[in-house]
């Protein structure tokens, strides 16, 4: 576990230096639960680019679901590092939606929510320096489809968000944000992994943001919450 983290930092510092800045905006982790009964409850955890994203969805009826997720930050430079940064943020949303059974192991669902977290970033270097400090607002629909089965789930999702970046005044971005997961285990228990874009549909020169989506993690299915 401590040799992904390092991996994991290593990468979201060969990032920072690629784009050279302080993203005001990290896509968190997306929630694809592949719901199939009323009274189903799924939680997971994953840690990735984004930091840590615990996610959380509960099947209301036999076609309501609800989400939960979080995204949580704080990362810094090495003393030993030759540029100096530190990114902080946190971020929590809810959304509700429908869902289906396409085949017996066919899902589809789409879901609409809304979120709010802050950022705290900075990025120094000899030849740039970058800093964001700002409140994120953000609204977005999620649609998806997928398969579920004994040892293995996948599913591909483009979630569509529009996001209100408060740093000294309000800034309105909208961004496609398609993904990959795929989770490996047995039964309820599986271990999974998400790689993903953040594609902008508009341009917003008031802030960076971080286009690349990955994470790795673990999910448990609990077949009915009564």
């Amino acid at each position: 576990m401590l040799r992904i983290k390092k991996i994991l930092n290593f990468s979201f510092l060969v990032i920072l230096i690629f784009q050279s800045c302080s993203p005001a905006y990290t896509p968190n982790v997306l929630n694809t639960p592949l719901l199939s009964n009323k009274g189903e409850f799924q939680a997971g955890i994953g840690t990735g680019i984004s930091g840590v994203d615990p996610q959380f969805a509960y099947a209301i009826t036999e076609n309501i679901g609800i989400m939960l997720n979080g995204s949580f930050c704080n990362r810094k430079s090495s003393e030993s590092s030759s540029s100096n940064y530190y990114h902080n943020h946190n971020f929590v949303e809810t959304a509700a939606g429908y869902y289906t059974k396409v085949s017996r192991n066919g899902r589809f669902s789409i879901f609409s929510g809304y979120g709010l977290g802050n950022v705290d970033a900075e990025y120094k270097s000899n030849l740039v320096s970058s800093q964001n400090n700002a409140t994120i607002y953000r609204y977005f629909i999620q649609p998806d489809f997928g398969f579920t089965t004994t040892v293995f789930d996948g599913s591909i999702a483009s979630r569509i968000v529009l996001v209100d970046v408060n740093k000294d005044g309000h800034s309105f971005s909208a961004y496609a944000e398609p993904a990959l997961t795929g989770r490996l285990g047995y039964k309820n228990f599986k271990f999974y992994l998400q790689a993903g874009l953040a594609i902008p549909l508009t341009k917003s020169d008031n802030y960076d943001f971080q286009p690349l989506i990955f994470s790795l993690g673990i999910n448990y299915k609990f077949r009915s919450i009564k």
